[in-house]
């Protein structure tokens, strides 16, 4: 369950979707997301979900949650944390299943016809959390609560969702005057609709195909893995006999790293870094320009400088000029070292004889001849030792050998694509501590990039407990019928880190969901992702998993050890992509006036002020950067480089102990993982680690001092 005023509207959504082989015209039963589901561990029944079933679902549970707090805010006893905060957080319950069923099914496998709906219920969803929040009654009591909470024998954990929920209705603007409350209901829902454009204005161009090769010699000095995905990608889009290229990172990565036709390269950097701002339906630059905008707006109504004021203020970071300090901080040494690399990529270009002007489409490609020349690492040479099923086994496997968690497959629990695999988590003791789902193949519905999500959250409730049911999704390229998974280094690290996210959901020990899991503080909730990816490279680990798909033998040691010697090669590049993304984020998010900029002038000028160099442009360019502008990282894209540095210091203890030490093991689930937001989150690090973190780690780890 998540709580049903403070949780976050789901105005990232580019879709609504459903089981693919359900009937869309109607449905033809009672609908199954408004009774009881009569299933193993309470998953949704994907099987029974008709796209006709959301829109009488939603209705149905916002009523049902406005008669929930209407009681609770016109109850005639006096206000108290039991009969206001908790039972605020105990509220929406159908509402929350409903929508949590719908952001994850709109994200994995979308639809046309849902995406409408989407667009319709947004808006519905952002005004009825307004009619919560500018409740004047009930943010009296709410207050009241607040305002005598240091007479209260709360637990941590209860000051916690006390403070959480008074903040929630500040924040969403209880102390407004009437005129500055309607703006605020405009404006929410404005971005509601805005955002959620945006989102499926980047679904269709990115699934669509970028390119299409028809004579197989365009494909010199591509492995035959990448030909497969492609050949198949192609097949499935109706286009037999050849090989079509999309811009997700499965498929455009490979081509720009090995593809010796640089023409082609420049075709498919080009599409890509022009996404959604080619004119037409979905171009995104007028939308990526009037959402700062309206979120300047609000932040002013709010009494905040900027919209990443108010963003900060729940984070770690706390101010802009924190975030600032620490991208300043990596930004000089991160772009020096970026430049040595370009320099040294044109000399390799120039000895092998390539007269070019080395351009941005040539960097992927020159910098895996260049790993293969320094660190004789040949990426077709490592692909065949990470097969899909072993490497998520692995990550299994870790979990395993830390805290003693199994996992069983459970085929017969319904699932919403074929290629969905699901999971029952069980804890050392036998007891059950979750559903898994894994979603992992690309497809032409389903969003870019990869992430974790709750179809339920964990918490407790006069003496019950729900246990969570997770989900990892990503975005591999599927092979061709009856051909492994291969994956590439990269890949595998990112199964690794969603799975870490999948931990902190699943081992999640809280009483209430809105403290559950990982509603965390932002720039912390990547702590467990990236701390995850360690153990995926780590000696101990890598030869117990890493075997050739034909042969079985075990990666050679030889092979290991380059591995681990290629992790700081082009971190100059990474890390400088990377923090250009971060910082336009912070630009377009610590505007403070209203204005609608000119999107391409704005980070034009964004990139200009920070001197970047021109064969590198940032990991995100504006029309396409939908952590920002479609999903929940605005003002927030810093957070995976600021968690780096707690990771990167966690990691010592770990280092320290031994990587499977039971004690350091155990305060990491009990202090980091389990605790959730029960506490401040640099507390609960310090009681993990001991001591503040230290970014000196970090800059070892990434080869910037």
């Amino acid at each position: 369950m998540h709580n049903g005023t403070l949780m976050l509207i789901a105005t990232a959504a580019v879709g609504i979707v459903f089981c693919a082989a359900c009937n869309v015209s109607g449905p033809t039963a009672p609908n199954p997301l408004l009774g009881e589901w009569d299933t193993p561990f309470g998953a949704p029944p994907f099987d029974l979900i008709q796209e006709a079933h959301f829109l009488p679902a939603f209705e149905a549970a916002m009523s049902a949650h406005a008669d929930e707090v209407a009681a609770i805010a016109g109850d005639a006893a006096d206000p108290s944390f039991n009969n206001t905060i908790e039972a605020l957080e105990w509220s929406g319950e159908l509402l929350d299943r409903t929508k949590l069923v719908f952001i994850n099914l709109n994200e994995a496998h979308s639809s046309e016809g849902l995406q409408a709906l989407a667009k319709e219920i947004n808006p519905r969803l952002s005004a009825h959390q307004d009619d919560i929040l500018l409740d004047k009654e009930l943010f009296t009591r709410v207050r009241a609560v607040y305002d005598s909470r240091d007479g209260l024998q709360l637990t941590t954990e209860q000051h916690r969702l006390l403070d959480k929920t008074y903040k929630a209705f500040v924040r969403g603007g209880a102390n407004l005057d009437e005129d500055a409350k309607a703006r605020m209901r405009e404006i929410n829902g404005e971005l509601a609709s805005l955002t959620t454009q945006f989102g499926e204005n980047l679904l269709k161009e990115m699934n669509g195909i970028a390119l299409l090769i028809e004579d197989e010699a365009d494909l010199a000095g591509l492995s035959e893995s990448v030909r497969s995905a492609a050949m198949a990608r192609a097949t499935e889009q109706g286009h037999e006999g050849a090989w079509a290229f999309n811009l997700q990172r499965t498929s455009w990565t490979p081509f720009m790293q090995l593809s010796e036709r640089r023409e082609l390269r420049e075709k498919l950097y080009r599409a890509y870094t022009q996404l959604a701002a080619n004119g037409g339906e979905t171009d995104n630059r007028e939308l990526a320009a009037q959402i700062p905008a309206l979120r300047a707006e609000r932040a002013l109504l709010l009494g905040y400088e900027s919209h990443a004021a108010y963003v900060l203020e729940e984070n770690m970071a706390d101010t802009p000029a924190k975030v600032n300090e620490l991208l300043e901080q990596l930004w000089a040494p991160a772009l020096a070292r970026a430049a040595v690399e370009r320099d040294e990529l044109q000399a390799l270009a120039e000895s092998l004889g390539d007269d070019i002007d080395f351009a941005m489409w040539d960097w992927w490609f020159y910098a895996e001849k260049l790993r293969a020349a320094k660190y004789e690492f040949d990426e077709a040479a490592v692909k065949p030792y990470f097969e899909l099923e072993s490497v998520r086994q692995a990550a299994f496997d870790v979990a395993g050998r830390l805290w003693g968690l199994t996992f069983e497959e459970q085929p017969e629990i319904a699932v919403w694509h074929p290629d969905v695999r699901t999971f029952e988590v069980k804890d050392d003791d036998g007891s059950h501590l979750g559903l898994f789902y894994v979603d992992y193949f690309a497809r032409g519905s389903k969003r870019g990039g990869a992430w974790m999500e709750n179809f339920r959250q964990q918490w407790k409730h006069n003496g019950d407990e729900v246990r969570p049911i997770i989900v990892n999704v990503c975005n591999f390229s599927k092979p061709a019928e009856g051909q492994p998974a291969l994956l590439s280094l990269d890949e595998a690290l990112t199964l690794f880190h969603e799975f870490g996210h999948a931990l902190h959901g699943l081992l999640a020990d809280g009483s209430y969901s809105t403290l559950s899991g990982t509603k965390v503080a932002q720039d912390f909730v990547e702590l467990p992702s990236q701390m995850m990816e360690n153990w995926a490279l780590a000696p101990e680990v890598l030869p117990t998993y890493a075997r050739h798909v034909e042969t079985g033998e075990p990666i050679p040691p030889e092979l290991v050890e380059k591995l681990q010697r290629a992790k700081q090669f082009n971190q100059g590049f990474a890390t400088t992509e990377y923090l250009a993304a971060s910082i336009l984020d912070m630009d377009w998010h610590t505007l403070t006036k209203p204005v609608v900029q000119d999107a391409m002038d704005f980070e034009a000028a964004s990139m200009e002020r920070i001197g970047i160099i021109p064969e590198i442009v940032p990991r995100y360019r504006t029309p396409y950067f939908g952590h920002i502008f479609s999903g929940e990282y605005a003002a927030g894209y810093y957070s995976y480089v600021w968690a780096e540095v707690l990771d990167a210091d966690g990691f010592e203890a770990f280092k320290e102990a031994g990587l499977f030490d039971p004690e350091v093991a155990r305060s990491y689930r009990e202090n980091i993982l389990a605790a959730g937001g029960s506490e401040e989150p640099m507390v609960l690090y310090e009681r993990f680690r001991g001591a503040k973190p230290s970014i000196e780690p970090l800059l070892v780890r990434r080869g910037l001092q």
